[in-house]
């Protein structure tokens, strides 16, 4: 029901608020695009449709985001078959997506933030 009504308020107003680009890493790889291209074009298409709900209606909470860590949110999208997540960072106007994981327990694991976190560090670093 929340998405509906957030999906509502961003095609009435039309205007981009973050623009989306994948993390990158030294080696020119894109692990959150990866990600989503191993998933089932129908949970593809629910977490773009998410980030979407995310890059017309910035700034956003629950239940579509939350804080994890000093400039680090996630999307909470909600799939046929359980829970997936992508991490992402704001920097101006860039949404930059770090991390997606299909969540399979209560509590984001550590090693998933851990991963976010340190794809954050390498973007500060490196502006990729």
């Amino acid at each position: 029901m929340h998405q509906k009504r957030y999906y509502n308020l961003f095609m009435q107003n039309g205007d981009i608020i973050l623009k989306v680009v994948f993390f990158r890493t030294l080696n020119g790889k894109e692990p959150v695009r990866e990600w989503l291209l191993g998933l089932p074009q129908e949970q593809r298409k629910a977490i773009g449709t998410d980030i979407k709900i995310v890059q017309y209606s910035w700034p956003l909470g629950m239940p579509v985001v939350r804080k994890m860590a000093a400039d680090l949110w996630e999307v909470r999208i909600t799939i046929f078959n359980g829970i997936a997540r992508v991490l992402f960072t704001v920097d101006g106007s860039l949404m930059i997506l770090l991390h997606g994981f299909i969540k399979k327990s209560q509590k984001t694991p550590e090693n998933e933030l851990e991963t976010a976190l340190q794809r954050l560090n390498q973007y500060r670093k490196n502006k990729l």
